[in-house]
């Protein structure tokens, strides 16, 4: 695959941040720091979430720079990517890539749509095919032109979060848990003991308001010393929490999403000294759709991103996604199942193939973590160039 044993040159950091600007770079790792303090659990997923910045960052340092783990030295790799592009682009093709960074350095905005960009090109150039950028070059609907043997094929990239699909957003119980968690650790040291939160949550929890309300319902309940307290929007019940030995200490996150499974959310406080234990276990009160949020996504970029030309393939980075979720839509072919249905709607009619990768593929991770090939791809059976031959290493169906 390409970038996998890419060595990063020295100059690549300084190089980037002369594309992007040295102070709307400074402005962005100031932003992104304040980010990671906003409280432990939060603080951490502002680090995965912004993890191709906080690389680059750190490669400007030269010790830091010869240590670069391989998934480091992947996103350095596609850092220089950028600057060459950017290189070989006249002003004004330039200036809309320039476009794209900013926008990725901004605000909820990260890096990863332009590197999965990117990272597109890369795939279909290693597969026989001429990339050209036609949306930055053209100003095309479209992001990719690629040909093979004389056959052209369009390809638009689209990056989707899996929050979109989530009806508890995983932002938002981070931050509940943050709140919560030094109330949680007064409590514990005055009531000793295991305990387990179970919390369904029928309209979800999105936004900092029913975050809010949510943890005031929390604490209200162990005020007054409840085991119970239901309404139309979330059902609390406090219940001893039962641990095996080998369940206890270091086990327990694994033990908890064996027992819940890979939809729900866990928070485990601890009180050290006396082993006590307080872990909350919320669901939506549906199930998660990830998978129609991502093929929402390819009907709208089918329908307005692909000119009818040429044979379209959409390239969906699906972001915000764990190892356990990204192998759970593979293996269950959840994913696959709602790609194949799109595939058959009008809107598909103009779509060859359709394709999705996570960070697990954008990092370099090796199977099952990631999809074999570097993406999951689907070809659509009823479109005129599924069996072009030219076209068969960007448009056959994943094994």
């Amino acid at each position: 695959m390409p970038f996998t044993d890419a060595e990063p040159a020295a100059s690549v950091p300084a190089a980037f941040v002369r594309l992007v600007g040295s102070r709307a770079w400074s402005r962005r790792l100031a932003d992104i720091a304040r980010r990671t303090q906003a409280g432990p659990l939060s603080g951490r997923a502002a680090q995965q979430r912004h993890a191709l910045e906080l690389a680059i960052g750190r490669a400007a340092d030269q010790a830091a720079l010869a240590k670069a783990s391989p998934a480091e030295r992947r996103v350095l790799a596609f850092a220089a990517e950028a600057v060459r592009l950017a290189r070989s682009l006249p002003e004004g093709p330039r200036a809309r890539l320039r476009s794209l960074l900013q926008e990725g350095l901004t605000g909820e905005a990260t890096l990863m749509p332009l590197f999965h960009l990117l990272r597109s090109a890369a795939l279909y150039r290693a597969r026989g095919f001429a990339v050209e950028f036609a949306g930055l070059a053209e100003e095309a609907p479209f992001d990719l032109r690629i040909t093979r043997d004389g056959t052209v094929a369009e390809v638009a990239c689209e990056t989707v979060s899996a929050e979109e699909g989530r009806p508890v957003h995983r932002g938002d119980w981070c931050a509940l848990v943050d709140r919560v968690h030094p109330g949680l650790q007064t409590w514990l040291a005055a009531h000793p003991g295991r305990y387990l939160l179970k919390m369904t949550l029928p309209e979800g929890l999105d936004g900092p308001g029913k975050a809010l309300a949510l943890q005031e319902r929390i604490m209200a309940l162990l005020a007054a010393q409840k085991r119970q307290d239901s309404s139309a929007d979330a059902v609390l019940k406090l219940d001893p929490l039962v641990l095996a030995g080998a369940q206890a200490g270091a086990a327990l996150p694994q033990s908890l999403r064996a027992q819940f499974g890979p939809e729900a959310h866990l928070a485990v406080t601890t009180d050290p000294k006396g082993g006590s234990v307080f872990v909350m276990a919320a669901r939506a009160g549906r199930e998660n759709a990830v998978a129609e949020a991502v093929t929402a996504r390819m009907r709208l970029a089918a329908e307005t991103r692909l000119s009818g030309a040429a044979p379209g393939i959409l390239s969906v980075f699906v972001d915000d996604l764990d190892r356990a979720e990204w192998r759970s839509l593979r293996e269950t072919l959840e994913l696959e199942g709602a790609v194949r249905r799109f595939l058959t709607e009008p809107a598909g009619r103009r779509v060859v193939a359709a394709a999705c990768a996570s960070r697990m593929e954008m990092f370099g991770m090796a199977p099952p973590d990631a999809a074999p090939e570097g993406e999951l791809r689907f070809r659509n059976p009823s479109h005129p160039a599924c069996r072009l031959a030219a076209l068969a290493p960007a448009v056959t169906s994943s094994d």
